[in-house]
């Protein structure tokens, strides 16, 4: 096997590990040949029970280390400890969250198991011919984890059908690539976990399925909360809110959002003057560079003295202070942090170029 193999990734590989995993006990749901988070969880105790690092994707080592493992089990590797009335902690939030989604707990997500939570699970052990004594060991986590990932799998999998699959060629680019689909640059690299702009031939991306009003369609899978959907996308939690009408920040999985892209949100207007790069306003104002060909239509690098470009306002500014002492020029601040005096004014609304001593101000870096 060549490839990582991850959430969202299809094939004969994958039918493979998920039926090493159900025979190890690790994976209790349908073999579909769909990396979704059933299987996921069980690649994860996997690797924890072998010494692995955990990380829930299956890199060579891991699939050769799952497909090799051949040591006859007597009963399930234990994933989870038994909880009971009681108990408190992370894997009590687990179960409360898995419970709450499978609708048989309507509490606080709160990581204590109370009365409310015991009887939660006895419903679920009832309804699932599991012994009805409230208490969650191997059996009725198997069978929390089965119904909770097949659900996932299939909000996943509605994830995946929602984006098309786009091969790459020779000569291609993220940039035309993202000006082909009338997305964006980013959008893509989020969506496929990239972490650089370089591609190779044969490379399958999934493409952002963009809808007619612009926004990327977002299918909403277990753990998102709007603050890491909006961080991922480089916006905010009230953008997000404002355009699906969310009147609270609770979401369901399998609930579809709208997500703004970068050349929706609102922007500044920043004129380039001498010195100015791209990759230097790309610093000043932590956006990528790709962003900002992105958002102004730019097809190379070159800027021109005087071009207005675009800037999205949903980015922080990286900057340092500079407290102002006798003698300081804006000329001069400009100079010792290789700067521009038109950056300093910008960060700071200033007005004019007049300092006051002690006065404190923001340099971009």
């Amino acid at each position: 096997m060549n490839n990582n193999l991850q959430i969202g990734d299809m094939g004969d590989n994958v039918k493979i590990i998920q039926g090493k995993l159900k025979q190890l006990g690790l994976y209790n749901a349908i073999i579909t040949g769909r990396y979704g988070l059933a299987t996921k969880i069980g690649v994860e105790a996997f690797q924890r029970n072998n010494d692995i690092p955990v990380t829930g994707i299956v890199n060579s080592i891991t699939y050769q280390r799952l497909v090799d493992y051949t040591e006859p089990l007597v009963a399930p590797i234990s994933i989870y400890p038994t909880l009971s009335l009681g108990s408190t902690g992370s894997y009590v939030t687990d179960l409360q969250t898995k419970l709450k989604t499978l609708l048989y707990y309507t509490g606080d997500i709160n990581g204590n198991f109370d009365l409310d939570t015991e009887n939660a699970v006895k419903r679920l052990q009832v309804n699932n011919e599991l012994t009805a004594d409230g208490k969650v060991g191997s059996q009725t986590w198997n069978k929390i984890n089965s119904l909770y990932g097949n659900l996932n799998d299939c909000a996943i999998d509605n994830n995946i059908t929602d984006n098309e699959i786009y091969t790459v060629v020779s000569g291609d680019t993220l940039y035309g690539i993202a000006q082909k689909y009338n997305t964006t640059v980013d959008a893509i690299k989020i969506l496929n976990n990239l972490t650089t702009n370089k591609l190779q031939i044969g490379q399958k991306l999934k493409i952002p399925n963009i809808n007619n009003d612009g926004y990327i369609k977002y299918t909403v899978v277990s753990g998102d909360t709007l603050y890491g959907i909006a961080r991922k996308y480089n916006t905010t939690v009230d953008a997000i809110k404002n355009i699906n009408n969310l009147s609270s920040n609770i979401l369901q999985i399998g609930q579809i959002i709208n997500i703004p892209t970068s050349n929706q949100g609102t922007y500044i207007n920043y004129v380039v003057v001498s010195g100015d790069t791209l990759y230097k306003i790309a610093n000043i104002y932590n956006v990528s560079i790709d962003t900002l060909k992105s958002l102004n239509n730019l097809t190379n690098n070159i800027l021109r003295i005087g071009q207005v470009l675009k800037i999205p306002t949903n980015v922080e500014v990286n900057y340092i202070t500079h407290t102002v002492v006798s003698g300081d020029t804006l000329y001069g601040i400009a100079r010792q942090y290789n700067t521009t005096v038109n950056d300093i004014k910008e960060l700071n609304n200033l007005n004019s170029n007049i300092l006051s001593l002690g006065q404190v101000l923001k340099i971009p870096v």
